[in-house]
């Protein structure tokens, strides 16, 4: 095989998804983003350039931008999705890193079925498995009724539409994407490095903290992404689950787009939205790539 074809198969294989991302996320965003700039005139958005008389003429609508900078409801609701969001990723991750180094310590033969189960709730419909909770979580549900007949309780406790049954709803609907990158990259770890700290001397913990720990950066990272970003926008848990004190993002953009029939500022909240997630996704895989140059100018 010669190097033009060699060249040619490298660039097919990195332009495919570069084609894929610009087709499905970039040509979207951009139409999201020209709506949020656009003036209307109630039945249509104007375009952002106009030529007349040999004048060209830009008009950015920016009010929006500066209604939700300036409404604390928006700021508010922007917070609490990331604060959501982030306390969904680290449960995910106090309970599916345990689970995932299980699985990749078990027996070979045992993985298959561990990895079955894992995925096992995707087998039913998403707003199946969440609206489930409700009849769990209810005043009137399973839990509480339980724990009424055993007597621990004499008035049911309140779960529904609070913060804790949204957290509940997101950790369970998002903990396999955690659980699944951390088993991938766990299961592919070399054994004998825990077996060489244990023969210097390390205790367990020690090794598990010095040793597994790092290793498995990547697959903790991957997880967290995969948990935290959807988690940011995610409308149909807060829907069913939460209540107004757990306004999200996801909800706000329904009610613009839908109940306000507000495309321009529901557009500015998406673009917002997106940035929020997308700015600090970029700087992180910069220092990351900064940080793998360091490394590889000492080797």
């Amino acid at each position: 095989m010669n190097t033009s074809s060699i060249n040619w198969g490298r660039k097919l294989v990195i332009g495919v998804p570069f084609i894929w991302l610009i087709a499905l996320f970039l040509v979207p965003f951009l139409i999201v983003f020209k709506i949020s700039i656009s003036e209307s005139d109630g039945i249509q958005f104007k375009d952002l350039f106009s030529y007349a008389e040999g004048i060209v003429q830009i008009k950015i609508k920016l009010s929006n931008y500066l209604f939700i900078f300036g409404d604390d409801l928006y700021i508010k609701t922007y917070l609490s999705s990331l604060t959501y969001a982030f306390i969904t990723t680290v449960i995910c991750l106090v309970i599916g890193y345990p689970f995932a180094y299980f699985m990749a310590r078990s027996p070979a033969q045992w993985r298959p079925a561990l990895m079955m189960l894992v995925m096992l709730p995707f087998w039913t419909s998403f707003l199946l498995r969440i609206y489930a909770w409700r009849g769990l979580l209810d005043d009137n549900g399973v839990i509480n009724d339980v724990l009424l007949w055993l007597g621990l309780i004499s008035d049911p406790i309140k779960m529904m539409h609070t913060p804790f049954s949204l957290t509940i709803g997101m950790v369970y609907a998002y903990l396999p994407f955690m659980i699944l990158p951390l088993y991938s990259n766990l299961v592919k770890m070399d054994v004998r490095l825990l077996e060489a700290a244990a023969d210097l001397g390390s205790r367990p913990l020690t090794a598990f903290w010095k040793v597994t720990v790092p290793l498995s950066k990547s697959g903790i990272i991957a997880g967290s992404m995969l948990v935290f970003i959807p988690c940011v926008g995610e409308y149909v848990i807060p829907e069913l689950l939460g209540g107004p004190q757990t306004l999200m993002i996801g909800r706000v953009l329904w009610d613009e787009f839908f109940s306000n029939n507000d495309w321009a500022m529901a557009s500015a909240v998406a673009t917002l939205m997106i940035l929020i997630i997308i700015v600090p996704l970029a700087l992180f895989n910069k220092q990351q790539v900064h940080a793998a140059a360091k490394e590889a100018g000492r080797a």
